[in-house]
């Protein structure tokens, strides 16, 4: 069964609207520049709200290990999800479960992925200058299926009710991953109606 994450989420009726139409994880942006930053406070609010067997992810862009860890252990979230400039080695030496996120662009070396072994599973965004995930904007899918030979992939990228359906009849990927494709129009605010339109879609085609 494919994975769904909604990613992004900085209110807890988000959070509650994505468990209970079928997520299996929620994500959270640790990144202070990102628009859908969310404090640690308010993260672990938010997961000690949310039922049980639902993973929480941590969105981190290249931030001091200390750091990572003390506020993956304050809010309690279950993986990390390394989404800038990370080297190997500190992926590895982190002794916790990990998410590497890459961003592809039409010259991006997908050799690069087998670099990081002990990766749970392997996040492919959409390349942007000015931000490191969130873009709304898709990538060569192709790309996708030339990485699945490193481990499971983790599809994101512009995905929306719309389109996510051609996307998994193409890849075939671990799981998928929406942030901008189910908001209102404002960035960190979920639109009910897509988040629920979204996971259908997803389950509809499994």
């Amino acid at each position: 069964m494919i994975k769904i994450k909604i990613c992004g989420i900085t209110r807890i009726e988000d959070a509650l609207c994505a468990v209970e139409s079928g997520a299996d994880a929620i994500g959270f942006v640790f990144y202070p520049r990102s628009p859908r930053y969310i404090t640690p406070e308010k993260a672990k609010e938010i997961i000690s709200s949310i039922p049980p067997f639902i993973t929480t992810v941590g969105v981190f862009v290249n931030e001091k290990m200390d750091t990572l860890i003390d506020m993956a252990s304050y809010t309690g979230i279950d993986i990390v999800q390394l989404h800038g400039d990370e080297p190997p080695e500190y992926c590895h030496s982190l002794g916790r479960r990990f998410i590497k996120a890459f961003r592809i662009k039409e010259n991006f070396d997908i050799e690069k992925i087998g670099q990081y072994k002990q990766a749970s599973a392997f996040l492919l965004d959409t390349y942007h200058t000015e931000s490191p995930g969130g873009t709304g904007e898709v990538f060569d899918w192709n790309r996708a299926i030339e990485a699945k030979k490193y481990g499971k992939i983790i599809l994101a990228g512009g995905l929306n009710p719309e389109n996510v359906a051609g996307a998994i009849k193409k890849v075939n990927p671990y799981g998928v991953d929406v942030s901008s494709g189910v908001e209102t129009g404002v960035k960190g605010i979920k639109d009910h109606d897509k988040i629920r339109a979204f996971i259908k879609m997803v389950r509809s085609i499994e």
